[in-house]
């Protein structure tokens, strides 16, 4: 059971990231669009599905079957654990953060610069580079 949660749990996070990583992208060109533009209204489109229909059931799964593994594990988590639940908990507040910034794309309310997404685009791969090497190495 245990090889099948964390398969689930694995391609859970692959979509999740995939999400977290493109949302941003989708809102550097979004940013630039003129509001009420079919181009505007296609990005709404994009980033609402993105959102509802990938991230956030991906995002629940992930925290659904990671937890379920550490249950799994049971005395097994170390300090390398806490960080890297800690570092997933940032991801989750970055995924509401995006969320608000979908839900101000769409009330045509963004007042963020195309700079501003640019950069926030690699917080994400900054966190994920983390989880992964807490998780593989486990230096704690």
């Amino acid at each position: 059971m245990y090889e099948w949660i964390k398969v689930a749990h694995i391609v859970s996070i692959i979509s999740w990231m995939a999400g977290l990583l493109y949302l941003p992208r989708l809102m550097v060109y979004h940013s630039v669009s003129a509001k009420g533009s079919d181009q505007s209204e296609t990005f709404k489109i994009m980033e609402r599905r993105l959102l509802k229909a990938i991230m956030t059931p991906a995002m629940i799964l992930s925290w659904i079957f990671g937890l379920g593994l550490a249950g799994l594990l049971g005395g097994g988590i170390g300090l390398w654990f806490i960080l890297k639940l800690a570092l997933v908990a940032t991801l989750t507040v970055f995924h509401v953060f995006l969320a608000k910034e979908v839900n101000k794309f769409a009330a045509d309310n963004n007042a963020r610069p195309q700079r501003f997404f640019r950069i926030i685009n690699e917080i994400p791969t900054l966190l994920m580079i983390l989880i992964v090497i807490l998780v593989i190495i486990k230096p704690f």
